[in-house]
């Protein structure tokens, strides 16, 4: 039996709070592909998991009056988004480079339909972002973020504002290292632009009659879709790898 049915509901909804919260922006749980209703209970039955886990922790603080409502629910929306946003940069980060790999190799067709979201991406970048969020589940990405939401009340615990200058910084250094990252999974594709392009120049000023651009078009596509079959195993498996070291924050 319950002795506190109202502190116990206000130590899941605390849970609730900021698991839901990293939810909203956690890639593949936030898709447009799943429905809200779907999403919520999805959120409901992790927090359900996890209150047990944390009702000693965080039950001091919410039964009896122990720390303002509203401001502890504030909080928690805060950490939870900054634990969600964080994975959702990271696979942001590779739809920047399906989109710089499909400029450099021509591949500059119209966007089609997004694979997981309600916008309008290349065939290559949807290929991409599919795979290595595909990978990602693979090696079990939202343990380490379920995980990581457990440790994270150690961290920054129930009642207290948290520091918005360090989320910030947080997910500054994930964007930079996003970014660092992803332009080295492009660079082979945008080293062959670049020399393509400059070798086509060259040809151009010797033949000036000739249009050579519209002959090397194909050669540079087809070119790029062989460099993209030899490499993308390789890009998808260096994406999955490195999550853990953006994550760990």
């Amino acid at each position: 039996m319950i002795s506190d049915p109202q502190g116990t509901v206000l130590v899941l909804f605390a849970v609730f709070c900021r698991i839901g919260a990293c939810f909203m922006t956690l890639p593949g749980f936030s898709s447009a592909r799943i429905s809200a209703t779907t999403r919520l209970f999805l959120a409901m039955a992790v927090s359900m998991a996890m209150a047990p886990l944390l009702f000693d922790s965080i039950y001091p603080r919410v039964a009896g009056g122990g720390a303002p409502l509203i401001p502890v629910l504030m909080a928690e929306l805060m950490i939870g988004l900054m634990y969600g946003l964080v994975p959702r940069f990271y696979v942001l980060g590779l739809q920047f480079a399906g989109t710089s790999i499909s400029m450099a190799i021509g591949l500059s067709s119209p966007g089609s339909g997004d694979v997981l979201e309600d916008t309008s991406e290349t065939q290559l970048t949807n290929l991409l972002s599919f795979s290595g969020l595909l990978v990602l589940f693979l090696l079990d990405f939202h343990h380490i973020v379920f995980k990581a939401l457990m440790e994270s009340y150690t961290v920054m615990p129930l009642g207290g504002m948290p520091d918005s200058q360090k989320m910030l910084i947080t997910l500054t250094d994930t964007l930079s290292q996003t970014f660092m990252l992803m332009l080295r999974l492009a660079s082979p594709f945008l080293i062959f632009g670049l020399m393509f392009n400059v070798a086509v120049g060259l040809v151009n000023k010797l033949a000036p009659q000739v249009p050579i651009f519209y002959i090397s078009t194909p050669y540079l596509l087809i070119g790029g879709l062989i460099l993209v079959y030899f490499t993308i195993a390789a890009l998808v498996m260096q994406f999955g790898r490195y999550f853990p070291m953006i994550f760990n924050f």
